[in-house]
């Protein structure tokens, strides 16, 4: 760790955060080992860092907690949870002894951060089966698994934050696809319990966004705020077409100050998935990032 922050000091330059709200998201730098990340982040004055479950396993749960604590970084969320639709007993049994590993891992996590640091578990519920055409049905199947695993993630003090996605996912990833569908499977448990993510590329489209995060804020449910920008035209892959907020087409002014004004102010998340992007080296990436945050994302803060 300490090679990583004297390789981040000699790269990072002037562009630091003397303090901020911005977390990032390890998704945006792709690639890049975990230390690495950390130690950039630490030297650029990033104070918090959202983590993904594939990359944090291939160093070993153990190391990565050690490495987060030594950071001295608040954790944001881990990413991700979730694909409860299948219709199979046996895949939904295998998909919840998944996320009850996923939620054990998120509470390593969070007990080996900075103050501050959250316990949550971002979930991404699942399309609709292979060779169904039932979309509500693909629907209870993830308000039955949410019944099954919050008495163990509420045991281990971890919030589970379902995470809507833009309707172009509903297929293959996710038959959540507004805020406000996410916030009537939240409603059964409390606040602590199941809450949402307010994804910008996922939910800008969307004409009752603002009544819905103003919802979200009352019932006091927004467990994370993720930014990134949509780019158009969109990539073949469309999963990529994510971009530095600013460089798109979403107006920040509208979602953040909705997202402030319902009473967030935890970290914000810049999560990006761009090919080109994570072809860049991480200091540029982080540099970029915080620029874009800066100018585009902050202002609006509360």
């Amino acid at each position: 760790m300490e090679f990583l922050l004297r390789e981040a000091r000699s790269e990072i330059g002037p562009r630091k955060l003397k303090s901020s709200r911005l977390s990032l998201n390890q998704i945006t730098v792709k690639g890049a080992p975990l230390d690495r990340v950390l130690g950039l982040s630490v030297e650029a004055g990033i104070e918090s860092v959202g983590l993904w479950r594939e990359p944090v396993n291939e160093l070993g749960i153990k190391q990565a907690a050690k490495a987060l604590a030594a950071s001295g970084l608040r954790f944001s969320s881990l990413c991700r949870g979730g694909f409860f639709t299948s219709r199979t007993p046996e895949h939904r049994r295998k998909a919840l002894e998944e996320n009850r590993r996923a939620i054990d891992e998120t509470a390593e996590l969070a007990a080996n951060s900075a103050a501050g640091s959250v316990a949550v578990l971002v979930l991404v519920v699942g399309g609709i089966p292979e060779g169904s055409r039932d979309l509500l049905a693909a629907r209870e199947n993830v308000s039955a698994a949410l019944e099954e695993l919050v008495p163990y993630s509420r045991a281990a003090g971890v919030s589970l934050a379902i995470e809507a996605l833009h309707p172009m996912y509903l297929v293959d990833r996710a038959v959540v696809s507004t805020l406000e569908q996410a916030l009537e499977l939240a409603s059964p448990f409390t606040p602590s319990e199941v809450g949402v993510v307010i994804d910008s590329f996922h939910t800008w489209w969307d004409p009752n966004l603002e009544k819905s995060i103003a919802r979200a804020g009352r019932e006091k449910r927004i467990l994370s705020f993720q930014v990134c920008d949509w780019m158009h035209p969109l990539p073949a892959d469309n999963l990529l077409g994510r971009t530095f907020p600013g460089e798109g087409l979403i107006d920040f002014s509208v979602i953040t100050k909705a997202v402030s004004e319902a009473g967030y102010n935890g970290d914000v998340e810049v999560e990006i998935f761009n090919s080109e992007i994570w072809s860049t080296s991480s200091s540029e990436v982080i540099a970029k990032t915080i620029d874009s945050y800066k100018n585009i994302v902050e202002p609006y803060l509360a």
